[in-house]
């Protein structure tokens, strides 16, 4: 008689050995020591050894694979350069973990029509690099652009410092590939700046791979501004910082990049960089106007005058284009440099309208206090994007609990003041249970008839993003009549 063990060992080497028909034995991992650096993405917190790991290399391979787990009924996460916070390639038990690692490749580059095809696994950066030498370069610049894939970007409907003007994802990106869980290729977009039908090109950005696996992207290229500018000013208080962003904002400025960093994050990344940050500020902005020469002193000049009206205690202009990428190297290495001065830290990631820049931020540091856990804000400023660095020692017994507690409540804030629970991040396993607070329950029913409609078996990236109606009804978020959930039909999602 076979015990549960030597059952899923077995059902294991089963998969293992289909695998190895389709893939090379070498780009099949199953070996505790082979699968552990796929156990977590960068939510390190959550972690889960993979069953079994694939690393296909064709989309000939990744459809066999996909009609193999839907005829098995075998769970299916992609992964890409595993830099997500939000546990959203997180393994699951008895579930293949699809890398997308070997995807690599620009394949084509239109100066003329202004965009590039490339695989997922392409670096966000290495776009920007690679059509360079056209005058262009791909917005979208998420901190961990040196490493991130430009398919986990599309996953996450990931943002960046230029998104305040630029857009997210969603905005840059014109055609995209996927596989479905029946291993069908379907274009989703156009060749065009629109498409007939549906937009289901939306619709697949920033689904978290609940949806289908991502095996090409057509991205949009702007040309290299004329000139960029940075201006940095210096606050003593913090509440200040945030009036000025909505005073900027307010007199019909639309920066390239607007950050904000609280005095925790200012000190972390100036020891790390060496940006040349006052270390004595309680606040500091960065605000970047890029554009033709005249437009950009122009604005320069008035962006200055609200910063000075504003209270700012110091403001400077980058005198050169190494200045200028020097204070951006500083906040893009914020959450790095605050690894440096605690043992953990725990990234947030939730969205504000601007005009509660100023009440949030004082909740989060009330809550602070309350905790007894330090924050390090590092975030959009210009588009309400917060990024709260919770710092935490995971080696003291139930710190992690109260930190994952503390930043639920961050995340509830948001939503009360207007906002909502993710701005680039995701939902991934992270914040699953505030789904429930964010929408109400025919929500939620619409998404997991979104998500039925795609994947009926419920195999792709199952138990992220969307929390199940129980789940929510246990919580206390769901109204429960007469013991039945609405749309019952939908129950065993």
């Amino acid at each position: 008689m076979l015990t549960q063990s030597s059952y899923t060992d077995s059902r294991q080497q089963k998969f293992v050995n289909q695998l190895k028909r389709i893939l090379p034995a070498t780009a099949v991992l199953y070996d505790p020591e082979d699968t552990r650096p796929y156990e977590c993405d960068g939510l390190s917190a959550y972690r889960e050894l993979p069953w079994v790991v694939a690393l296909p290399e064709t989309i000939e391979q990744i459809q066999a694979i996909m009609r193999l787990c839907r005829e098995e009924k075998i769970p299916v996460i992609a992964r890409g350069a595993g830099t997500g916070l939000s546990g959203g390639a997180l393994p699951r038990e008895n579930s293949l973990l699809l890398s997308l690692a070997k995807f690599n490749q620009i394949l084509s580059v239109d100066p003329a029509t202004r965009t590039a095809k490339v695989q997922p696994g392409v670096r966000n950066l290495a776009i920007s690099e690679a059509v360079k030498q056209h005058g262009l370069y791909y917005a979208p610049d998420p901190s961990s652009q040196i490493a991130c894939s430009i398919g986990g970007n599309v996953a996450e409907n990931s943002g960046g410092v230029h998104c305040l003007k630029y857009g997210l994802t969603v905005h840059n990106i014109q055609q995209i590939e996927i596989i479905t869980m029946d291993g069908e290729r379907v274009t989703i977009g156009g060749g065009g700046l629109d498409a007939p039908g549906y937009d289901l090109l939306a619709l697949m950005t920033g689904s978290e791979g609940l949806l289908g696996i991502i095996v090409e992207i057509t991205v949009k290229l702007l040309p290299l501004p004329e000139r960029a500018q940075v201006v940095l000013a210096a606050f003593d208080d913090v509440e200040k910082a945030g009036n000025a962003v909505a005073d900027i904002i307010a007199h019909g400025i639309i920066p390239a990049g607007l950050e904000m960093m609280d005095s925790y994050a200012i000190q972390a990344a100036e020891s790390f960089v060496h940006a040349g940050y006052p270390q004595d500020a309680k606040a500091i902005l960065l605000c970047e106007l890029d554009g033709i020469n005249e437009e950009v002193s122009e604005q320069t000049l008035t962006v200055r005058k609200i910063l000075t009206d504003g209270g700012a205690t110091e403001i400077r202009t980058a005198k050169d284009n190494a200045e200028r990428e020097l204070l951006w190297k500083g906040r893009k290495a914020a959450f790095p440099a605050v690894g440096r001065i605690s043992p953990d830290y725990y990234c947030m990631d939730g969205t504000i309208p601007r005009k509660q820049l100023a009440r949030v931020l004082k909740s989060i540091d009330e809550m602070s206090q309350e905790y007894n856990l330090p924050v390090a804000n590092v975030f959009h400023a210009g588009d309400g994007n917060l990024h709260p660095l919770i710092l935490y020692d995971a080696n003291k017994p139930g710190e992690l609990e109260k930190t994952e507690e503390f930043g639920g409540k961050i995340l509830e804030l948001c939503v009360e003041v207007g906002g909502t629970i993710t701005g680039e991040h995701g939902v991934g396993m992270e914040k699953i249970d505030q789904m429930c607070v964010q929408f109400k329950p025919l929500e939620l029913s619409q998404f997991h008839a979104v998500k039925h409609a795609f994947d009926p078996d419920g195999l792709l990236n199952p138990g992220k993003a969307v929390p199940t109606l129980h789940r929510c009804a246990e919580l206390g978020g769901m109204h429960v009549h007469n013991g039945k959930l609405p749309h019952p039909e939908l129950e065993r999602f």
